[in-house]
C-alpha cells in the first residue's frame, strides 16, 4: 500500500488547528467532517455548561478538547496526520516511506 501526499496545505492546516483547533476548523478545512462536528460540537457545550451554572463540567468538557487540539496539532505538525481521504498532510520536504 503506497502512501500518498495529501493536496491540502500543510501550513494552513497547522494555522487553523492552532488558532482555532477547539472549534474544530482545521478538520472542516482537511475533510474529516465528522471529527469537525464532534470538536464543534464539544466547544458549544462546553461554553454552554460554563455558562449555565456549571463552571467546573465546562472547564472538563473544554480541557478534553484543548488536549484533543494539543494532540491533533502535534499529529500535523510532524506530518503524520491524514486528510479526509486517508493521505498524508506532509510538512515541506517530507519523505513519505513505504
Amino acid at each position: 500500500m503506497t502512501k500518498k501526499k495529501s493536496e491540502k496545505s500543510y501550513a494552513l492546516a497547522v494555522c487553523l488547528s492552532a488558532i482555532f483547533g477547539v472549534l474544530g476548523i482545521h478538520f472542516f478545512y482537511i475533510g474529516r467532517y465528522v471529527e469537525g462536528i464532534f470538536d464543534l460540537g464539544l466547544s458549544i457545550y462546553a461554553f454552554y455548561l460554563f455558562t449555565s451554572g456549571s463552571p467546573g463540567l465546562g472547564l472538563i468538557a473544554f480541557a478534553i478538547d484543548a488536549i484533543h487540539t494539543f494532540v491533533i496539532t502535534i499529529m500535523l505538525l510532524t506530518g503524520s496526520s491524514k486528510d479526509g481521504k486517508g493521505h498524508y498532510i506532509c510538512y515541506p520536504g517530507q519523505i513519505l516511506k513505504e
